[in-house]
């Protein structure tokens, strides 16, 4: 799985959108990096800024983005109705994908540290970040605002982690409050009532700080207080959740509003679920949620199978379809269109033109397809072919794992099955990516021997590329064998265990994951035999031909198995 990051900075100025644009640009320009949402509030006076990439690729932006802030934003002079201690006054980065949120602190770590040696701006830590038990809480950390710094500087137990000088730079750039955070899921559910007062009991009852405790259990009683003094609080049922309850007039219902701190502890469908009851035991129906900004793919895929596997059906199905399910499941649909392209962060993050030059053969009609391979032009060849048709047997398991996971009568059977569909559908995925990665290796070669070649020095850089270039082009079809080979077990299962009238699909699977394998190998043939480094070569040959041996006796296996059902 990729790694990617969320960062949403926050920066003191809301009002002079020059400030902003040129802030939000030194941002948008490093590479990898994709600015989802700008937020400026002129009461505020600050901005928050949502940028998602991969890990380095954020933290440069994030340390871009406090430089040009510092360079543009005088602390001495802003005032506005939000708690602030710098030009750059949060700055979260937050696990998306891929990556751990102690990864994400030890990032932030050398951010804060980075900031303050390279631009002199003070630094506490915070959240998972924190050096300290108590600067976990941003409050703490920002205790006093900017105009409280000059005095914490000079208090040891207060100073920043990083930083402790209060000169002009400080003095003009404030102090930032670096730190990694969970992704923080926002999400209204839908109430089948228009009254405030019921849905705030519903939150009451599910969120973890629960409701204040009153005589005989009632909502209006005398307040309850322990033997300090102190009020006693229920707790509520679900972790890591804030939320209370209102009234849209947009909508003409009430909703239960919630903020999911924690998707770890308190998954999506899980909130969903609980809301669901609590609703009901106050006679009440949630009928539908609304996603308020965006979200990880994770959290609908995960909601999606947890449905799933309640309707006892096959998880290894598409992702769109998966996500669907979790769609309708939830209602997240029910006072307007959701679209996951514009809800998903990894979906945002997607560069059409980056897209359609890495898959510009499998989004192509079969009938384009079998066009372009039978023109005169050199690829796509052999080892795209073979990668498809690995992928298309992979397919056919996966669908006869599909078909006998829905079966009548084999309800207890429905996890074993998915189980192998799941299987398959990763297959399906890594051989179709193959397809065109094997053209992409072709057409480096053709790019190596294009180099010029007048000098000694142009002449050597050129055998190099070129030698390089043929190692990748004789390993990428070596993976395509190794993964057409993991079909055929698959095929082997299904043709044993599955249904018998789908034994022929089986069978055929296994004749295009072999048929991907042999191909391959020729592929794997023909470029190893034109490396200079022979010490490269043998491998890949030796493994090639092991792979060959082994896919075929895999498929006279299957085939043995499905001749009995034919």
């Amino acid at each position: 799985m990729k790694k990617i990051i969320e960062c949403v900075p926050n920066f003191s100025e809301g009002r002079d959108k020059s400030v902003i644009d040129r802030i939000v640009a030194a941002i948008a320009l490093v590479k990898g990096v994709k600015v989802l949402n700008v937020d400026p509030g002129e009461a505020t006076n600050r901005t928050v800024v949502t940028f998602v990439g991969e890990p380095e690729a954020v933290v440069e932006a994030a340390f871009r983005g406090a430089a040009k802030a510092a360079e543009l934003i005088d602390m001495r002079l802003h005032h506005g109705a939000h708690p602030r201690s710098g030009a750059t006054d949060v700055l979260p980065l937050i696990p998306v994908s891929g990556i751990t949120l102690e990864e994400c602190a030890e990032l932030a770590r050398g951010l804060a540290e980075r900031m303050w040696k390279e631009l002199g701006i003070p630094c506490y830590c915070y959240e998972a970040a924190a050096y300290k038990p108590e600067r976990k809480n941003l409050a703490v950390c920002r205790a006093g605002e900017y105009e409280a710094l000059p005095e914490k500087m000079a208090d040891p137990e207060r100073k920043p982690d990083f930083g402790g000088v209060w000169d002009d730079r400080a003095a003009r750039s404030g102090a930032s409050n670096v730190g990694a955070r969970g992704f923080l899921v926002a999400v209204n559910f839908n109430l089948n009532t228009t009254s405030t007062r019921r849905a705030m009991a519903v939150a009451f009852d599910v969120r973890e700080k629960g409701r204040k405790a009153r005589e005989g259990g009632s909502l209006t009683g005398a307040l309850l207080k322990d033997e300090n003094g102190e009020q006693i609080w229920i707790p509520g049922t679900l972790k890591g959740c804030k939320a209370i309850g209102w009234y849209i007039d947009e909508y003409g219902i009430a909703q239960v509003s919630m903020n999911i701190t924690d998707i770890e502890a308190t998954p999506l469908h899980t909130a969903f679920e609980e809301v669901c009851r609590a609703a009901a035991a106050r006679g009440l129906r949630v009928t539908g949620a609304e996603i308020v900004g965006l979200v990880p793919k994770k959290v609908l895929i995960d909601a999606g199978k947890f449905y799933l596997e309640r309707q006892q059906r096959s998880l290894g199905i598409s992702e769109e379809e998966i996500i669907k399910i979790a769609v309708k499941s939830m209602s997240l649909d029910d006072l307007k269109p959701f679209d996951p392209k514009e809800k998903v962060i990894e979906y945002l993050m997607i560069d059409p033109e980056e897209q359609a030059r890495k898959e510009r053969l499998i989004s192509m009609t079969l009938k384009d397809f079998a066009a372009l391979a039978a023109s005169e032009a050199p690829a796509p060849g052999g080892g795209s072919v073979a990668a498809y048709m690995g992928a298309l047997g992979a397919a056919l398991a996966t669908m006869v794992a599909n078909l006998s996971a829905h079966k009548r009568g084999w309800d207890d059977r429905w996890k074993e099955f998915s189980d192998i569909a799941e299987r398959g559908q990763a297959l399906v995925a890594e051989l179709t990516a193959l397809v065109d990665e094997d053209t992409a290796a072709f057409d480096a070669i053709m790019n190596a021997f294009s180099l010029p070649k007048e000098s000694p020095e142009d002449k050597a850089a050129r055998a190099a590329a070129i030698e390089a270039a043929t190692l990748n082009a004789a390993s990428v079809p070596l993976r395509t064998m190794e993964a057409a080979l993991r079909v055929l077990p698959l095929a082997l299962e299904v043709a044993q265990k599955g249904l018998s009238a789908s034994a022929s699909d089986a069978g055929v699977a296994a004749l295009a994951a072999l048929a991907g394998i042999r191909g391959a190998a020729l592929n794997v043939r023909i470029n190893a035999s034109s490396l200079k480094d022979k010490t490269s070569a043998d491998p890949l040959l030796k493994r090639a031909s092991e792979i060959e041996r082994e896919g075929m006796i895999l498929q006279d296996k299957v085939l043995e198995e499905v001749n009995k059902n034919l």
